[in-house]
């Protein structure tokens, strides 16, 4: 899976990528990116839970390891991608430790999850996470804050995360005071509040664009 952001957040990081790469969730859908395509000289193995265009290997990530390590005959990866999966799986805890027995020591890990993102069933949509969420699945895991990022919908909006995640600021006084936006548009918020304009965007303090986060770690080695 994936959008054109995280194809970006690969492409930006190519030095880190070596192989055997494994992509989790590497099925083609019609519209998700092919980041394959990026590493035509790479030995490379996409999974999913059901066949189709993109996968190698049919397989949940989930099921205890001596059956995941089997079905793919012992591989550890150099480079993993799982891009917008862990939120349409059951029990996640159980994925991130499996993907991290998966890793190479001294390897590299891209994750990308949503933090604000609307309901999307393959076939089922159960959780959204904090960059401190994917550190607690991943514990063996040493994410690299500098190059890690957050992405929006909108193609090349891609920045470093920080607390605010994107959010748009309806309090006129935390706006002025982010530098969010000047005098005139907070005086126009702010009348559109006292109005009662729009009750559906102006009742709250601040609203969230979609919003994926998205991260790089190292497996440390023993």
């Amino acid at each position: 899976m994936g959008d054109i952001n995280q194809f970006m957040f690969v492409k930006r990081n190519t030095d880190l990528v070596r192989d055997p790469i494994l992509e989790v969730g590497s099925r083609d859908y019609g519209s998700t990116p092919d980041f394959r395509s990026l590493f035509p000289h790479l030995s490379y193995v996409g999974v999913d839970l059901s066949g189709g265009k993109g996968v190698d290997v049919v397989l949940d990530l989930t099921e205890d390891f001596d059956a995941v390590d089997a079905r793919l005959a012992g591989t550890r990866f150099n480079t993993i991608f799982c891009f917008s999966v862990l939120e349409h799986c059951r029990n996640p805890f159980r994925m991130g430790e499996n993907i991290t027995k998966l890793l190479e020591d001294s390897r590299t890990v891209f994750i990308s999850v949503p933090f604000a993102w609307q309901i999307h069933g393959y076939p089922s949509d159960y959780w959204r996470f904090t960059p401190d969420g994917v550190k607690l699945l991943f514990p063996g895991i040493e994410f690299d804050g500098a190059r890690s990022c957050m992405s929006t919908s909108k193609p090349g909006e891609i920045t470093a995360i920080d607390e605010f995640m994107f959010r748009a600021e309806l309090s006129v006084s935390t706006a002025l005071e982010r530098g969010q936006y000047g005098l005139i548009r907070s005086l126009l918020v702010r009348s559109a509040r006292r109005l009662r304009l729009f009750p559906f965007i102006f009742d709250y303090r601040y609203l969230h664009p979609p919003v994926m986060i998205n991260m790089i770690g190292q497996k440390p080695a023993p």
